[in-house]
Order: structure tokens, then C-alpha cells, then sequence
């Protein structure tokens, strides 16, 4: 069984977590500035709905793949419910996970700002449950679509930024309840039911020549 390790103070200054938190405030402001703004942007250049969530789609996931790059750093999280996948699986400290979520969310609420400044003040999109479904549907939606690896509505973080600076919270609980229980589940079960763990012994001294 995988222990949640809860760390120390001291870990906010260690120059290694410094660094992933300046890194993961990076790719989280990109990914949240091409999400956000090509929604944006797409109700305004198409009436297609298909083609614009297309457009979407296709924003978040170039970002995605520009931000790799400093994956090897922070982990390239981008989003609140991966860490605490990767908390509940033990490969996170909570004291590290705490400082990432509070830069993740402090990330998208400056690139929503920068967006609504450069936009002349447009309102910055915000996820609602469609009309005719219920809290709890929504929730399952939220955990069944794998809410740590999806994005876009599935990552509380891109959700959040849009709600603070437009100050609308409706159904705003739901994209925190179902990617963050998701999130969870999955480090858990992939931890504990997909990987395989073996015990090498060391080699003995005639076999190490």
C-alpha cells in the first residue's frame, strides 16, 4: 500500500521545487491563455459550434504538446486533478501538491486577467452543465471522462480562472468534485493495479566481476 507522504515546510524552498513551480506557473498560464482565448476567439470568427469546438480542441492540445518540454522539471501537471493523482499514487508530497494547486490556480487567473485586457474586456467563457442535466450526471460525466487527463472543463484549474475573473460560479463545484475524485481514483488504481513491482537482489561480489 502506497503512503501519502505529507513533507515539510522546508520543501517550498528547496531551489528544485522553486523551479517546478516557476515551470508549472509557466504551462499553466500557456495552456490556460490558448484554451481560454481560442474560445474566445472562436465565437467571434465562427458560427459553426462543430467547427469552433474543433478549433478548441485543437488549441489545447498543440499547448499541450509545446509544454512537454518542461515536463522533465514540474511533471508538466497543468492541471489540479493530475497532482492529486499522482498524490494519491505517492509520488507527490502534500505540502508539494498544495503549492502546485495554488500556483495552477493563480496561473489561469492571470492569463484570464491578461485575456479580458487584451480583449477590451470580454467576458472570458465559463463551463455550465448543459440544460437538462443534473448535478450528480454531471459529476459522473466528470469522473467517467477521466477527468486528470482530458482537460478543457475536466481540469479544475482552466475552469477556475474563467469563473473568478467573469465572477460566475454556476455549477462551478461540479468541475472540482468530478475531475478531483477522478484524478484520485485513477493514481490510486493505475499505483496499485497496474504496476508492476519486482525486487532485483543486489549482485553478489563474484558476480560483479
Amino acid at each position: 500500500m502506497t503512503k501519502i507522504a505529507i513533507g515539510s515546510r522546508d520543501e517550498a524552498a528547496q531551489p528544485d521545487c522553486l523551479k517546478a513551480l516557476v515551470v508549472e506557473f509557466i504551462t499553466t498560464f500557456l495552456f490556460v491563455f490558448a484554451g481560454v482565448g481560442s474560445a474566445m476567439a472562436a465565437d467571434k470568427l465562427t458560427g459553426d459550434a462543430l467547427l469552433g469546438l474543433f478549433a478548441v480542441a485543437v488549441a489545447h492540445a498543440l499547448v499541450v504538446a509545446a509544454t512537454i518540454s518542461g515536463g522533465h522539471i514540474s511533471g508538466g501537471h497543468l492541471n489540479p486533478a493530475v497532482t492529486i493523482g499522482l498524490l494519491f499514487g505517492g509520488h507527490i508530497t502534500v505540502v508539494r501538491s498544495i503549492l502546485y494547486w495554488i500556483i495552477q490556480l493563480l496561473a489561469s487567473t492571470t492569463a484570464c486577467l491578461l485575456l479580458k485586457y487584451l480583449t477590451g474586456g470580454l467576458a472570458t467563457p465559463v463551463h455550465t452543465l448543459a440544460s437538462g442535466m443534473g448535478y450528480l450526471q454531471g459529476v459522473g460525466a466528470n469522473i467517467l471522462a477521466g477527468g486528470a487527463f482530458s482537460g478543457a472543463s475536466m481540469n479544475p484549474a482552466r475552469s477556475f480562472g474563467p469563473a473568478l475573473v467573469s465572477w460566475d460560479w454556476t455549477d462551478h463545484w461540479v468541475y472540482w468534485v468530478g475531475p478531483l475524485i477522478g484524478g484520485g481514483l485513477a493514481g490510486f488504481i493505475y499505483e496499485h493495479f497496474f504496476i508492476t513491482r519486482s525486487h532485483r537482489p543486489l549482485p553478489s561480489e563474484e558476480e560483479s566481476f
